[in-house]
């Protein structure tokens, strides 16, 4: 007698594909940068929360950070007050400081909240403000040589992990707004999301940082090709940052800065891919750029309990 072709094979196959991610990973720390396209496309942020709420039930310990770009540009169009960036970051006066600060706390992150929790009572809205969690001083960035004002934009001095791990270990998700406070309480501070999500990461000590963006990774050659490079080390990604679109930038210094502090892979991948996270993370192949220490660093591939190195499979990828 033949044996019967069940229909739904295939999907024992695809968790059978995740076994060992799953085992791997479980009982880690995940930081999630929640931005680009996905954060304004309805099925996109129905996707991610998915996903999310998928690794906090796969053993994971995930934490979202969120920015804001597109809502936050279009209520200082509703207040008349000008989009503007310089390096790669707003430009945020004191009467826009007050709309990120609306817009983060009271607009994004709630709603992102509210989508999580559809599927349990997991996620916990806070900020960079709470708890002190991010400290920030202005950040003056250098433009053609000189040190240029562009506002209340923070650069992280410091982190105290202690509310976010107090959440972790109860079981929550906590998603995080990219705000910060001054060390002397005197200024909030809209601080870069990608940044913030490093600096968190590296000091969880997560395994990875995720960097959700509006492109397929990092490209070899932009614009002569779209071919996206699928690894590389942190010292490959250093020189190339000084080639990179000033829009990448604050993405690939935060991987760069979270592998050179102990986060074991730091990935930027395609947000406008439904179920991007869990493909990249579960699957062999993943579908973004992976960016991991030199070799010979602690934890690095190839160096001694490398656990987040896995051989490649046989016309896989990494």
């Amino acid at each position: 007698m033949s044996t019967r072709k069940h229909t739904a094979l295939p999907k024992a196959q695809i968790l059978i594909e995740a076994l060992p991610w799953l085992t791997r990973h479980h009982g880690r720390t995940v930081v999630i940068k929640f931005g680009g396209n996905a954060m304004v496309d309805e099925e996109l942020k129905a996707a991610f929360a998915q996903d999310v709420v998928f690794l906090r039930h796969a053993g994971l310990k995930p934490v979202v950070v969120h920015g804001g770009g597109p809502q936050i540009s279009a209520q200082l169009d509703l207040h008349g007050l000008v989009s503007e960036f310089k390096a790669g970051l707003r430009v945020t006066t004191p009467e826009a400081m007050d709309v990120v600060r609306m817009v983060l706390a009271g607009q994004v992150q709630r709603e992102l909240v509210g989508l999580l929790n559809q599927h349990g009572p997991l996620a916990v809205g806070m900020t960079g403000e709470d708890a002190h969690t991010i400290t920030a001083v202005k950040h003056y960035p250098t433009i053609d040589g000189q040190r240029v004002d562009i506002g209340r934009v923070g650069e992280i001095t410091a982190i105290d992990t202690g509310a976010i791990q107090a959440l972790l270990d109860d079981g929550r998700i906590p998603v995080v707004s990219s705000i910060a406070r001054a060390g002397d309480d005197s200024h909030v501070y809209n601080v870069n999301a990608d940044t913030a999500a490093a600096a968190l990461a590296a000091a969880l000590g997560a395994e990875t940082l995720m960097v959700l963006t509006d492109v397929e990774g990092l490209y070899e050659d932009w614009p002569n090709s779209d071919d996206v490079i699928s690894r590389l080390t942190a010292t490959e990604l250093e020189k190339l940052l000084p080639e990179l679109s000033s829009g990448m930038v604050p993405k690939m210094e935060g991987c760069l800065h979270a592998v050179r502090n102990g986060v074991h892979t730091a990935r930027v991948i395609d947000g406008r891919v439904q179920h991007a996270i869990l493909l990249e993370i579960f699957t062999d192949e993943g579908i973004g750029t992976m960016v991991v220490p030199d070799p010979g660093t602690p934890g690095a591939p190839g160096a001694p309990d490398a656990w987040n190195s896995v051989p490649t499979t046989e016309g896989g990828a990494r």
